[in-house]
């Protein structure tokens, strides 16, 4: 069976992302595209699955409309979805991938889906991470 950390680590040299750090016995590959909005993604190879994550950024009050929002949006997004972290401050973009039969295609697919949302998306972030 092929390495999946190496797998992921060839498809995102492919997709020119740059690797900031990684660790192979953890199976953590650390990514930017700062031109694009990505900075510090992680990415952990966890069989069976890729998981992806990105800091947006804090939430800083208890506005119930920046969480409706942000639900609302979750069902525009293609790939992944708006989650808050253990201490439900910290918005995220996460989204998981089956390792075994991971393509490039597919990878691609989500990042551009990340990539997507914070274009489309990112006069709302920065208001809610203002608030």
């Amino acid at each position: 069976m092929e390495n999946s950390f190496l797998k992921v680590k060839n498809y995102l040299l492919e997709l020119e992302f740059t690797i900031v750090d990684e660790n192979e016995e953890e199976n953590v590959l650390i990514i930017e595209k700062e031109e694009e909005g990505i900075s510090n993604m992680i990415l952990i190879c966890s069989d069976p699955i890729l998981i992806m994550e990105q800091f947006i950024f804090e939430v800083k009050s208890d506005d119930v409309s920046v969480y409706k929002s942000l639900l609302q949006k979750n069902q525009d997004i293609i790939h992944g979805a708006f989650v808050l972290d253990e201490s439900g401050t910290k918005v995220l973009f996460r989204d998981t991938l089956q390792l075994e039969n991971l393509d490039r295609n597919e990878l691609e697919g989500s990042l551009n889906s990340l990539l997507f949302l914070l274009s489309e998306y990112s006069t709302q972030i920065l208001e809610f991470a203002k608030r």
